[in-house]
């Protein structure tokens, strides 16, 4: 399971706020807030939503193994700020095709 530094990590990754992060997955800021600090632990299907809506924004969760857990960006800052930019174009929407994921 996700944890609440893995998505502070991940928000700042992504470059987005905790406001958005709570547009985005429908959670409210200040159950986010005290989930990144430690102070509460939502329940699972919670924190499998603010999970998705951090994956939609381009972060990559790395489950726990020998060397630990963590994120990481699915793309390169690049290609990241690249599709922000055709994001924000308008046109029709479809679900984005990520190679190797």
């Amino acid at each position: 399971m996700v944890t609440g530094s893995q998505c502070r990590a991940a928000r700042a990754l992504v470059e987005i706020s905790r406001q958005l992060s709570a547009t985005r997955s429908g959670i409210g800021e200040y159950v986010i807030a005290a989930f990144e600090r430690k102070l509460d632990l939502p329940p699972q299907e919670v924190i499998l939503k603010l999970q998705s809506a951090l994956e939609s924004a381009g972060a990559f969760f790395i489950p726990e193994g020998d060397r630990g857990f963590g994120v990481q960006l699915k793309f390169t800052r690049s290609e990241a700020r690249r599709l922000s930019i055709l994001e924000s174009e308008g046109g029709l929407v479809a679900d984005d095709e990520v190679p190797g994921v």
